[in-house]
């Protein structure tokens, strides 16, 4: 079953809650004249996505399909959404492009690059690079400036069946994810670098007012103080030092 909530105007949220890892895998469609999809799902998935995107669009008018790192819930479906979006174009960072997606995926990509605007009608969306954030070299997000809304991945990742939207704060429940993942085989999923900072730092300047958040409840409020207090959360577990 696909939980769908419309976290701001235009964006819903697609939620699969999967009991087995006390996890949702958290979906975004961005309605406009070219729709998005961020976040295209794990294969096994994708049919429960399909019919809730249904509910809200005609999949076969899908234009863009992004995520922000290469790995099988961001973008593992991504050939099979092709098989009912005709005119569908992924979307990542260049560095995604060049070292996996264009072998990958049955369609080049739009690669992106550090303020790079993708515009789909009254929606404009300005990727921002940031790498090994929340993993993998090719990471990047995208902000969409009409109603500030920061497509953050992996950053907040919390368990639970919880809320579509929340204005708690989130801090406590990344620090407690954290930690528990940290005592298991996947630990050091998330690097601490001295760019970690910088980079969270620089989001939190957009002054979002929604975090799309991918593993969790998605965010409204101060998203600014949210982003600038995970560079400590982070650090805080996974800085070897």
């Amino acid at each position: 079953m696909t939980a769908i909530d419309e976290i701001a105007p235009d964006v819903f949220r697609l939620s699969v809650y999967a009991q087995d890892y006390d996890m949702q895998f958290n979906h975004f469609l961005v309605r406009d004249e070219e729709p998005l999809l961020f976040h295209t799902g794990l294969r096994a998935m994708f049919p429960l996505l399909k019919d809730a995107v249904a509910s809200i669009i005609d999949p076969a008018t899908l234009k863009w399909i992004g995520w922000s790192h290469f790995e099988s819930d961001e973008c593992g479906s991504l050939n099979d959404w092709f098989q009912v979006a005709p005119q569908a174009q992924p979307v990542c960072t260049l560095v995604g492009k060049l070292v996996t997606v264009d072998d990958f995926s049955a369609r080049p990509a739009r690669g992106m690059t550090q303020d790079d605007v993708l515009t789909t009608g009254k929606y404009r969306f300005r990727f921002h690079q940031s790498p090994h954030i929340p993993h993998g070299w090719d990471a990047g997000v995208l902000f969409e400036e009409t109603q500030k809304t920061l497509f953050c991945s992996d950053l907040f990742h919390h368990f639970g069946n919880t809320e579509a939207l929340t204005e708690a704060d989130l801090i406590d429940r990344t620090r407690e994810a954290m930690s528990r993942l940290n005592q298991g085989p996947l630990s050091g999923y998330m690097p601490y670098t001295r760019q970690t900072e910088g980079v969270l730092r620089r989001l939190a300047e957009l002054k979002p007012q929604t975090l799309a958040v991918m593993h969790g409840s998605s965010y409204t409020g101060a998203c600014d103080k949210l982003l600038s207090d995970l560079g400590g959360v982070i650090k805080e577990n996974f800085d070897g030092a």
